[in-house]
């Protein structure tokens, strides 16, 4: 039975379908959680590695080189970050085992942050809402891979400012490569939707630094639109642009009330969201706003 047969076999129940969805995503929300946490740790180990190589002879003659710890997004297993107890099978059950546990350790009563079951919950509803928009299609198992992407680098750049490479360069060649079939936009939109949103924000960037002698944003952000122009195409851009803008006013401001000491502010997720509304809707949100001046 080919994917396309199982598809429509399984849509033939749509609670059923539904319900198979809503859990795919819960899993993957979880699985998401761990590449948010350890990516970063994990460049981070390897960045200092590489430094600590190069600089030793130079500045330390005498010390041991940094050891790399070798964490991976599967190992070692999971661990409460305060008493280092194994996190068993039966406590890692997506969204239930952090309503089980009142979103504390079982072993110390440490909290547990609420962002755990707040992604798979937001995994799950956002890979509901690809089904409902695609249907049981390759189009869709495609658009849910792009949406659990923009999850991840989500989260990571909250927490670090940071868009890897290892999730955006890949993300743009998948991008480059449903489309060599105009899965979503065709081939040479793909191209031209690349090469213009990775010079839209450079331009700005450079613009930026000449005014102010400041750099206002980093080069994940450019290949971040990059990919999402080789997704969905240029016509798309500047609704993405426009949409990114106005949710990171809102949460932007949001934020400054929240927050009491001054950080960095993170444009990557505001354009993950705005792709993804533009994945789900923006042909739609196009027509209807072009529609306004008729």
């Amino acid at each position: 039975m080919s994917i396309l047969e199982t598809l429509d076999a399984i849509s033939a129940t749509p609670w059923l379908a539904v319900t198979l969805v809503a859990f795919l995503g819960l899993c993957i929300g979880s699985f998401l959680n761990v590449v948010i946490y350890r990516l970063p740790r994990m460049m981070e180990g390897e960045w200092r590695s590489d430094c600590s190589i190069l600089l030793q002879d130079q500045l330390h003659p005498n010390r041991a080189p940094y050891v790399f710890e070798n964490m991976t997004l599967s190992k070692p297993a999971s661990r409460c970050p305060s008493c280092a107890h194994k996190i068993r099978w039966y406590e890692n059950i997506p969204l239930v085992s952090w309503v089980a546990l009142r979103g504390r350790c079982s072993a110390c009563g440490a909290s547990i942050g609420i962002r755990y079951p707040v992604v798979e919950l937001l995994t799950m509803l956002a890979s509901i809402a690809v089904f409902l928009v695609f249907g049981p299609t390759v189009k869709m198992l495609c658009a849910l891979g792009l949406t659990w992407a923009l999850i991840a680098l989500t989260g990571i750049d909250f927490d670090t400012q940071l868009l890897p490479d290892r999730i955006t360069l890949p993300l743009a060649a998948a991008g480059l490569f449903v489309n060599a079939q105009s899965l979503f936009v065709s081939p040479t939109q793909a191209i031209w939707g690349y090469v213009f949103g990775f010079l839209v924000l450079w331009v700005v960037y450079i613009l930026f630094k000449i005014v102010t002698g400041k750099e206002g944003m980093g080069y994940g952000d450019f290949k971040l639109l990059a990919a999402l122009g080789a997704w969905l195409g240029p016509m798309q851009l500047p609704l993405i642009i426009l949409l990114s803008s106005f949710v990171g006013a809102i949460i932007g401001i949001v934020l400054l009330k929240v927050r009491q000491e001054n950080q960095p502010f993170a444009f990557g997720p505001y354009i993950a969201i705005a792709g993804w509304i533009s994945l789900l809707w923006g042909p739609e949100l196009v027509t209807t706003y072009l529609g306004m001046y008729h």
